[in-house]
């Protein structure tokens, strides 16, 4: 039983690393916000497995995940088409983890391992209802239902590692994973940025947030903007694990929470804004800092995610939650109250886990001198890489500072 939980353990925490590099590469912000809520339910599934395997003799002491179970979710993430991921990873990675906690309940005894399974009918639940979120989401054709089928064959060879291996080709072999040089967002309008001076420009005015004179009213529609652009920290985050596959796993469990937390600030904004009457479709999504950090190490852009962006938006935030404060608006009130509440738990994980994803990278200087490297390093990249999204609307099409004021008063 403690060699079954290990295997779970491992096709959880593998899911993990892999699932993470579909975020970038699928369209849809729905669809991104599920899977990081997917990853982040299999971090608990993970954690837990790894506790209650730890009572039992045989488990294992490491985090690490073998070679022969790795290859697999290495080979599913080797497609650049956002279906055939999809179609992988739910019509055949997920259903094998569900079989595999079916035949766990099926094989343990329930009394002896009673703490186990009570724990295992839940994961299951998760399972299940993962599979019916996604389900709409997938779309089948010949190409899709080939790739499954190569997929499968990889979980057989799974299965029997001693069976002769005819005809099969491993495709991250020869074609290792290579994170986007842009996120996908699928049929919403893009641009650089949503910050500027200029209200005519775009969305978020700086002057603005800062001026007392400024409506709340405004304030309330600029920072639910801000938020659902978190969707861009979402996007980044998530190249960050396959990146550092050798990292202790609590370091992942943390950032998927990171991961899950990110994404449930985007969808502040993404379900809030309409609710005020702006049209989404109008609201450009901004791919500035993906783009430029891409450029730069895993280390880095970890670094400047929770050492310098997370940290440098508190003082703004705290003037704009007293501002919004002043509409009487609970439930606005609420979710910039967990915003800043989580961001300032992203900036402990980040005091926590720097110096070992600069472990990982090959670092050994002090994480001052590494964060003050990496500022330069993002300002010389910026440079390079920044400002080369053209805006997908005319200015009488975008969402601007002006029509927002015009909006609401």
């Amino acid at each position: 039983m403690a060699q079954l939980q290990r295997e779970l353990f491992e096709l959880e925490r593998a899911f993990i690393s892999s699932a993470t590099t579909l975020v970038p590469r699928v369209g849809d912000p729905e669809v991104k916000y599920l899977l990081c809520q997917h990853v982040w339910e299999s971090a608990g599934h993970a954690r837990f497995l790894r506790e209650r395997g730890r009572e039992l003799t045989g488990f294992g002491k490491t985090d690490t995940v073998r070679p022969a179970i790795w290859r697999v979710f290495a080979e599913a993430i080797t497609p650049s088409d956002p279906e055939a991921l999809l179609a992988g990873f739910y019509g055949v990675l997920k259903p094998h983890i569900l079989a595999a906690y079916r035949h766990y309940l099926e094989a343990t005894h329930h009394l002896a391992d009673w703490p186990s399974r009570k724990l295992v009918e839940e994961f299951i639940g998760d399972e299940e209802r993962h599979a019916e979120e996604m389900e709409p989401r997938l779309n089948e054709s010949p190409d899709t239902h080939a790739w499954c089928e190569h997929l499968r064959t990889a979980l057989a060879l799974l299965d029997a590692p001693d069976a002769p291996v005819t005809n099969f080709t491993w495709h991250h072999v020869a074609s290792p994973y290579a994170h986007p040089a842009t996120c996908n967002r699928g049929p919403y309008p893009i641009c650089s940025s949503v910050f500027s001076q200029d209200p005519k420009e775009t969305p978020i005015v700086r002057d603005w947030l800062d001026d007392p004179k400024t409506d709340a009213r405004v304030i309330r529609a600029m920072i639910y903007v801000w938020l659902m652009m978190e969707l861009d920290a979402v996007d980044y985050l998530s190249t960050v694990f396959v990146e550092t596959l050798d990292a202790p796993f609590d370091m992942h469990h943390d950032m998927a929470r990171h991961l899950w937390d990110e994404s449930r600030h985007s969808q502040f904004g993404f379900r809030q804004l309409p609710k005020l009457g702006f049209d989404l479709m109008t609201i450009e999504q901004s791919l500035e800092l993906y783009n430029i950090l891409i450029q730069m190490p895993a280390a880095e852009r970890y670094a400047l995610m929770t050492m310098e962006f997370e940290t440098g938006s508190f003082a703004t935030k705290a003037k704009i939650m007293d501002r919004v404060r002043e509409l009487n608006d609970f439930e606005a009130d609420t979710l910039l109250a967990f915003d800043r509440n989580d961001e300032q738990n992203h900036v402990r994980y980040g005091h926590q886990w720097l110096p070992e994803i600069m472990k990982q990278c090959g670092h050994e200087e002090s994480v001052e001198e590494f964060v003050k490297a990496a500022k330069a390093n993002f300002a010389k990249m910026a440079e390079i890489h920044g400002n080369k999204t053209p805006h997908s609307l005319t200015p009488e099409q975008r969402l601007t500072g002006e029509k927002i004021l015009a909006a609401v008063t």
